[in-house]
């Protein structure tokens, strides 16, 4: 299998789509947001709310107002400038999960606007239940609700996996170059690349990905692998740019699951601790898993890992996430006029780099499994046509 496909020459065609969906995950916007938001978040886990207060410090640390939300404005804003510079007659809405917007209420803005036919980019790039299956799952409860309200139902089509499409990789790689010319210049060469993911609990890893593809025993599944095939393509690119051959680890951070059940280790903090005893002499921390710089990477990473690196004496440098690089807006739009030749019937050449080849449009029965069974759309066992 070849390690890149070219794009297509394709003119911006969207047909039948009438519209663009951004689905992500939400944050609040100001101190008093921050519990019911983390109400939003951990709904039906029975956590207490003095211990919700303890767990937004790092909310309040940054006056209680998560990145993420102004982050997506700017993606919405570089994804109508690219849709408009290339021809794409498609406007873009914007719902979140746990917050304002929130997705329901987009939803019905939309059904009031005429759309009947949706194309849904997750700010997700990776197979997992909380990264694909949960997001399913939250349009057929929003889609749920408007057929209560008598409304006509649009159908909706998630656009598939981008981990591996060039624009999504390409903006890391420049990242990561960056980020190793901040090290001190006579550790720079022995720099280690860590690249990091948000962890999961190894249950969920296994079951990531079509059942065809699910492991046991902590092997982590779709998951691991899409996220070692990026990792390998961004280490591999380094290496040619800058003639130097980094040695490099995936570790994982921002774990909020009981002690007791297994989530996919190491922690990034942990394995800092590792490299210093080890005499590794610096590291760029490098955030795959991740679209944008939202709390997960300001706290998780720019604070406290980065605290433990300033601990040990570590030199460490973060890379940036793709955020709203124009490379991004690109594959967005790469990746609506491809489905959207699918849904007519036409051969559509898929962009992609690496190993793994390009996702799959529909997931499958069996994919990423939910917890407990729930209805998920756009998906090949959605009870939405």
């Amino acid at each position: 299998m070849p390690d890149q496909l070219a794009t297509p020459e394709t003119a911006a065609d969207a047909r039948p789509y009438d519209a663009l969906l951004l689905l992500s995950f939400g944050g609040p916007e100001g101190p008093d947001d921050v519990v019911p938001f983390l109400e939003n978040v951990t709904r039906g886990r029975g956590i207490p709310r003095e211990r919700l207060k303890e767990v937004g410090q790092h909310y309040f640390g940054f006056g209680g107002v998560s990145p993420i939300n102004d982050q997506n404005r700017r993606l919405l804003d570089a994804l109508r400038k690219d849709f408009a510079e290339h021809g794409l007659d498609l406007p873009v809405y914007w719902g979140n999960r746990n917050w304002a917007p929130y997705l329901t209420d987009t939803l019905r803005e939309m059904v009031r606007d005429g759309r009947r036919r949706i194309a849904v980019l997750a700010t997700s790039a990776y197979a997992s239940y909380s990264g694909c299956r949960q997001y399913r799952e939250n349009l057929a409860d929003s889609l749920a609700a408007l057929a209560e309200e008598g409304l006509e139902l649009p159908r909706v089509d998630k656009l598939r996996h981008y981990f591996n499409h060039p624009g999504f990789v390409e903006p890391m790689i420049d990242g990561v170059v960056a980020s190793l010319a901040e090290l001190p210049e006579d550790a720079r060469d022995a720099a280690r690349l860590v690249f990091t993911t948000h962890s999961i609990p190894t249950a969920a890893a296994d079951a990531s990905g079509p059942a065809g593809e699910h492991t046991e025993h902590g092997e982590g599944g779709a998951y691991v692998r899409q996220h070692l095939d990026v990792a390998r393509l961004i280490a591999d690119a380094v290496a040619a740019r800058t003639g130097v051959a980094h040695a490099w680890d995936l570790v994982y951070q921002s774990r909020s699951g009981a002690p007791h059940i297994p989530w996919l280790e190491p922690d990034i903090c942990d394995h800092l601790e590792a490299l210093h005893g080890s005499g590794t002499p610096a590291a760029v921390m490098v955030p795959i898993g991740f679209v944008s710089d939202h709390m997960e990477v300001l706290y998780d990473l720019d604070t406290e890992a980065t605290a433990k690196a300033a601990e040990l004496g570590l030199p460490v440098a973060r890379s940036a996430t793709v955020g709203d690089d124009p490379r991004f807006a690109a594959a967005v739009r790469d990746l609506v006029v491809e489905r959207a030749a699918v849904e007519r019937g036409e051969e559509a050449e898929r962009c992609w780099v690496g190993r793994l080849g390009a996702g799959h449009d529909r997931c499958p029965v069996g994919c990423c499994p939910a917890r407990a069974p729930r209805p998920a759309a756009a998906g090949e066992d959605s009870p939405y046509a």
